[in-house]
């Protein structure tokens, strides 16, 4: 047996539905360069049941949230880069050889594009193709002026240890996906592949939300998290004389942008201000012309619309399935 090189941590709360399909999803790629373990996050449903069944190394906790989990896993493992599969998704056939092929000391990250399917397995479209590239300072640019960086779901994901080891410090947030994505282009290289490496499953219990009608909620929390993880990155980077270059978290795009939405999930028309603001960050923005035409043709309408046609939209283009122009202005209309 060749030393393992990748860790795979399986994190589930109640998800008997889908948990043996992740486990197998590993399994049956007989990688002997890759160490599993799933931690049972205190479910209360069959999922420990279902996970005993399949015979893997396995521990059950106490509910402690995902990040905790992730971190119980963390620490029954050994090798030197982890991927953190949620238990309703799953890897594709082939994938461990793929990622294992890219990895060296100098990859920080390594990141692959995903096939969205839904509850029965079914595909629900491609979803977005990652460009192909090998980089780090690009990207660092990208978090010190926008605070994001174009990045998959935490399945889409493989990390180094190192940099794993930034979760301990994330007492402001219970999921895994938060500030080692945005710290690791300032600790190696990122690779990032085309290739749809994974199976990202979108159905009614996802944290994330996508597919669901609007609510305020998640994104309230996605505005609180955005700031804590750019102080806590700032921090950090205070550390290597880089911290002054960071944008401030309420003048960056992303936060305008999630509280133009919050304000039409929450039934109010956004501010003037708030619209002019998106506007001008959107110009300096590095999406195709197209995409900046019907993002400020969205939000000029939004704020004219009626809030219930405004939440229509919002809903649209928050939705994790395939979208288009034509369907997003349907949907407001």
């Amino acid at each position: 047996m060749k030393p393992p090189r990748i860790a795979v941590i399986i994190t589930c709360w109640n998800y008997e539905a889908y948990v043996a399909n992740a486990i197998r999803s590993v399994v049956s790629q007989d990688c002997d360069e890759c160490e599993l373990v799933v931690i049972d996050d205190g479910s209360t449903d069959t999922s420990w049941d279902v996970i005993q069944r399949e015979g893997v190394t396995a521990y059950r906790i106490e509910n402690s949230g995902q990040r905790a989990a992730g971190l119980y896993g963390l620490e029954r493992t050994r090798a030197p880069f982890v991927l953190f599969l949620d238990a309703d998704d799953e890897l594709a056939p082939g994938s461990l050889a793929t990622i294992l092929s890219e990895l060296d000391d100098d990859v920080a990250k390594l990141q692959f594009s995903l096939t969205r399917i839904d509850h029965r397995g079914d595909t629900l479209g491609a979803g977005t193709t990652l460009e192909g590239f090998r980089d780090r300072h690009v990207i660092a640019d990208s978090v010190l002026r926008t605070g994001v960086y174009t990045t998959p779901p935490t399945s889409g994901n493989v990390f180094r240890r190192d940099v794993c080891e930034y979760l301990r410090e994330m007492d402001y947030d219970p999921a895994i996906d938060g500030l080692p994505l945005f710290v690791a282009p300032f600790m190696g290289d990122i690779v990032s592949l085309p290739q749809r490496l994974g199976r990202y499953r979108i159905h009614g219990k996802n944290f994330s939300g996508l597919g669901r009608a609007v609510d305020p909620a998640p994104l309230r929390q996605e505005l609180r998290r955005f700031v804590m993880r750019m102080e806590h990155l700032r921090r950090i980077l205070e550390r290597t004389g880089r911290a002054d270059a960071l944008v401030r978290p309420e003048e960056a795009y992303y936060y305008i942008e999630r509280n133009f939405y919050l304000a039409i999930a929450e039934g109010r028309r956004p501010p003037i201000k708030c619209f002019l603001s998106l506007l001008r960050k959107l110009q300096h923005q590095q999406y195709p012309l197209k995409t900046k035409g019907t993002i400020a043709a969205f939000c000029l309408l939004t704020m004219i619309l009626p809030n219930r046609n405004a939440r229509r939209g919002l809903a649209y283009r928050l939705n994790g399935g395939n979208r288009s122009t034509v369907g997003l202005l349907q949907a407001l209309m």
